[in-house]
């Protein structure tokens, strides 16, 4: 049976509107006619609805079924061998053949007969009527034959015969289906307290709301802010992570909880708990959802250091346990022992933490290394918000080693960074790319790509400049369905390493506060707003299927197309017809040189027809070229953007 993630015991991941298609292999001993049903079931209901599963060829079977609600579909399939069905195979070509089927109709006879109980009303009656015409004495045994054979009979049959020795799929599958906002949107990060549009003056939360209609401006659909909480005084980190904060020094955000409070307090520079309501509403009446950063971690001045101490790692001598990933130490930070003694109410603790803030509108969450806490806890954690609150989603920052990532995906979380920002060549983004857009891991497993993060400043932003920004933007926006940008920094370009050789910023935002100048000239937010115009108004790149990459004669150019499959078939045209909504992607690598390539795009493969013309409209420049077979030539001129986005339509027929 598939999709099915390890025999069924973690559920597949869906979003609202979405098909999902069912395939099986189902066979018996013996020549008989099998009968296989599809079974889903909807969140919150004992009923099942069954499908007809049409078979494939050499015992395969497929059906599929359309989720419309979020919360646990259940599916499975039940098969039995179906004598009706045999018989009726059977009775067609014994007619054929000229045989007498005399004896044949009374055996079907007692077939129909055999359904009459599971049916009523006119069913009953149309059943009944049946029996009585396949054993009408004074009819020919030949039309009594063709009258058996009648599809409205089958059909009946179908659904009303007994089921001796039926088999079903053990264990249920379950598809878990979330928001569309688990599949496809842009994510906005930045700092609140650099939001003040006056130098020098800690930002608010009230900022914040300032700064939304930029944010809408660009076209994001999330603002995710870092920690909103009371930040520690002990051993905090000065600018540049040093150890010798000044005074004026803000703390790093992530070094959570002071004496105004801990997970539940808003830092009190930034506001109160009334402003974190007023930002929700602000922002959804923009279409904007705020995401919060869930850190389980905490500062050595959180309340629960003194209230529970055993909910920490104590050492030999005395102190408790900082964080630390070798060789950079996080003195601040001090990390949650998972398996304490009062494991339990430390658990219950940091679910109330997330509830908390769902009562207070959040309904989006990017959770601070959960690769560094047990499985078991993320399993339950979201488990138990989920049965409550079925359009939570839950954002994973987990850079880890992929089996890690997949098995985070598989325990619940909606989303996942990924390795983009290390994925730097053709071949490695290819690859990449290819793999998180086909089975098995695109059932369990949300990429949502970033280019950088408050920690991530790669080598090829810092030497590559104005144009590697843009074709990185390109590459996270155009290939993944889901990515994120941190900015201001990201759209004006900042790309200074603290030291040569680090990925740390230079004055990063997580040690300082910082004023941003967002209509410089260098910033490349007129790009940023154009493309995601283009992703909302295309629904071929609001997901991440349809992927295909095509050559283009230069290993330092990248082009693919992303289009409209439907998940019945393989053919290459939209579900029910629609338009495959074909979109040409081609980026250069090179931030110094202009790049030809040469395409040769295989226009059956994404719905055109490869006798007629294929127009090319540039959805960056508003021009439009033709490209006979799918053939085209390009110039990327990195002075000028190293990246072009087409939409590729069917020309006029001048045959």
């Amino acid at each position: 049976l598939s999709p099915s993630v390890d025999g069924g015991h973690f559920p597949i991941k869906r979003v609202v509107g979405e098909r999902v298609v069912v395939d099986c292999d189902a066979f018996a001993d013996g020549h008989d006619e099998l009968a296989v049903r599809l079974r889903h079931r909807p969140p919150r209901s004992d009923e099942w609805h069954e499908l007809p599963m049409e078979t494939l060829g050499n015992d395969r079977y497929r059906a599929a079924f359309d989720v419309e609600t979020v919360g646990r579909h259940a599916y499975g399939v039940i098969a039995w061998v179906d004598r009706f069905g045999t018989w009726r195979r059977d009775l067609e070509r014994r007619l054929d053949a000229g045989q007498d089927v005399s004896v044949d109709l009374l055996i079907g006879a007692d077939l129909v007969r055999s359904a009459v109980d599971n049916a009523a009303g006119s069913a009953r009656d149309r059943l009944s009527g049946a029996v009585a015409a396949m054993t009408d004495g004074a009819a020919e045994p030949e039309a009594r034959g063709r009258a058996a054979l009648a599809p409205e009979l089958a059909a009946l049959m179908a659904t009303r015969a007994p089921r001796s020795h039926a088999a079903t799929s053990d264990p249920i599958r379950e598809v878990v289906v979330d928001p569309v906002l688990a599949r496809f949107g842009a994510w906005y990060e930045l700092f609140p307290r650099s939001a003040s549009p006056r130098p020098g003056r800690h930002g608010t939360l009230r900022d914040v709301i300032a700064r939304l209609p930029y944010v809408a401006g660009l076209g994001f659909d999330v603002l995710y802010l870092p920690p909103i909480h009371p930040i520690g005084n002990a051993f905090r980190k000065g600018a540049n992570n040093s150890l010798d904060a000044k005074p004026t020094d803000p703390g790093v955000p992530w070094a959570i909880g002071g004496p105004e409070g801990g997970h539940t307090a808003v830092h009190p520079e930034l506001g109160t708990l009334e402003d974190v309501r007023a930002l929700v509403a602000a922002a959804d009446d923009l279409g904007i959802r705020v995401a919060l950063d869930l850190a389980f971690q905490a500062s050595p001045d959180h309340p629960f250091v003194r209230e529970h101490p055993t909910w920490f790692r104590a050492r030999p001598d005395g102190t408790i346990q900082y964080a630390e990933n070798p060789p950079k130490k996080y003195q601040d930070i001090y990390p949650f022992d998972f398996d304490s003694e009062d494991w339990p109410g430390l658990w219950r603790a940091l679910l109330d933490v997330a509830l908390f803030w769902i009562d207070r509108g959040i309904r989006v969450f990017r959770v601070d290394n959960p690769h560094t806490k047990p499985f078991e806890f993320w399993e339950w954690l979201i488990g138990e918000i989920k049965r409550a609150h079925p359009d939570v989603l839950f954002l994973a920052e987990a850079f880890t080693r992929p089996k890690v990532m997949y098995r985070l995906g598989k325990l619940g979380f909606s989303q996942s960074y990924t390795y983009f920002t290390w994925r730097t060549t053709t071949s490695e983004l290819r690859d990449y790319f290819t793999e998180l857009s086909t089975p098995p891991v695109r059932d369990i497993f949300r990429p949502n790509v970033w280019p950088n993060t408050p920690d991530i400043l790669h080598e090829t932003l810092q030497v590559g400049g104005r144009p590697t920004f843009q074709a990185r933007f390109v590459l996270a926006s155009m290939l993944a369905a889901s990515y994120g940008i941190y900015g201001p920094v990201f759209e004006l370009g900042e790309n200074v390493p603290r030291e040569p050789g680090s990925e740390e910023y230079l004055h990063s935002e997580k040690y300082e506060i910082r004023h941003w100048d967002l209509d410089a000239p260098e910033s490349i937010a007129p790009l940023i707003r154009r493309v995601n115009e283009i992703r909302r108004a295309h629904p071929s790149l609001q997901t991440n299927d349809g992927l295909a990459f095509h050559a283009t004669g230069d290993d330092q150019v990248l082009a693919w197309t992303k289009h409209i499959t439907p998940a019945w078939t393989d053919a290459p045209t939209g579900r029910d017809g629609v338009d495959p909504d074909p979109i040409l992607t081609v980026v250069s690598l090179d931030p110094r040189e202009v790049r030809t390539a040469r395409l040769e795009i295989p226009v059956a493969e994404v719905g055109l027809d490869p006798e007629l013309p294929v127009e090319a409209d540039d959805l960056l420049t508003g021009r439009t070229q033709t490209w006979p077979g799918g053939r085209g030539t390009l110039l990327l001129d990195p002075a000028d953007c190293p990246a072009a986005i087409f939409r590729l339509r069917q020309g006029p027929d001048d045959r």
